[in-house]
């Protein structure tokens, strides 16, 4: 009990001492800048100890009295052209990215149409081979024929689900670019 009361004591002498001799971060900070030094880098850095207060600040260049002299009316040109080309651009952009898309649409359309074909085809010869035994004492080949629709079939299956990825690539990148979301919208009514 006794050892403990002594290290209290110590403790909070200690305490005291250390805050007696520390420094407050205010007078911190005013020795710092007493002492700081000018940078001597070619770049200006700006704070709140030598931000100008009675000037205004630019940062894209020249003051735009000098670009009046220089010529008013073509500078009001100049900004009705800019303005005019990034809505065509942004046009022809939708055009051919709506174009691409459609093509795809249309390569999607042909594949799933010949896959349903190819797909009743198959189900007509195993109906025609499954109930007519005439058909089946006749067509020893049945494995091998049977074999090679199945596989055309799922090659076809593969290449209509590459399309339709593609088309689903095509139309986020489409949309990255800008292309507006009621085409993507439209796509899925379709379905």
């Amino acid at each position: 009990m006794k050892h403990t009361k002594h290290m209290a004591i110590v403790t909070l002498l200690l305490l005291g001492v250390s805050g007696a001799a520390a420094q407050s971060l205010g007078d911190y900070a005013r020795a710092v800048r007493k002492n700081k030094t000018e940078p001597s880098s070619a770049s200006r850095h700006y704070d709140n100890d030598n931000l100008p207060t009675n000037e205004s600040l630019s940062v894209v260049g020249p003051s735009p009295a000098s670009d009046a002299s220089a010529g008013n009316a073509n500078s009001t040109q100049a900004t009705k052209a800019a303005a005019v080309d990034p809505a065509a651009g942004r046009q022809k952009a939708a055009d051919e990215w709506n174009e691409k898309i459609a093509k795809q649409k249309e390569k999607i359309a042909s594949l799933n149409h010949e896959l349903d074909l190819d797909q009743r085809e198959l189900r007509l010869r195993a109906a025609a081979m499954y109930t007519d035994p005439n058909v089946s004492v006749r067509n020893v080949q049945w494995d091998k024929d049977e074999a090679q629709y199945k596989s055309d079939v799922d090659a076809k299956q593969k290449e209509l689900d590459a399309a339709r990825q593609q088309l689903d690539e095509m139309q986020e990148q489409a949309h990255k670019a800008g292309i507006a979301e009621n085409e993507k919208d439209n796509d899925k009514d379709k379905k």
